[in-house]
């Protein structure tokens, strides 16, 4: 997979510089995961369905 372009913030992370978090890109087939502190290791990226099944599977197990 070709890491996509259009990488977003987490709306936890607040604004301005120094808010570091989590970003999230997509492409049609893929999603990609990266720490915003340390881009240059690179991504995580799963299959779309695997990642919605991942976000589907924490909304139905909220933590205590």
């Amino acid at each position: 997979m070709t890491t996509p372009g259009n990488w977003r913030k987490s709306s936890y992370s607040g604004e301005g510089d120094g808010n570091d978090c989590v970003e999230i890109a997509n492409s049609p087939t893929h999603i990609a995961i990266r720490d915003s502190k340390t881009r240059a290791h690179g991504p995580l990226t799963f299959p779309t369905p695997v990642f919605t099944a991942f976000l589907q599977a924490l909304k139905e197990h909220p933590r205590p």
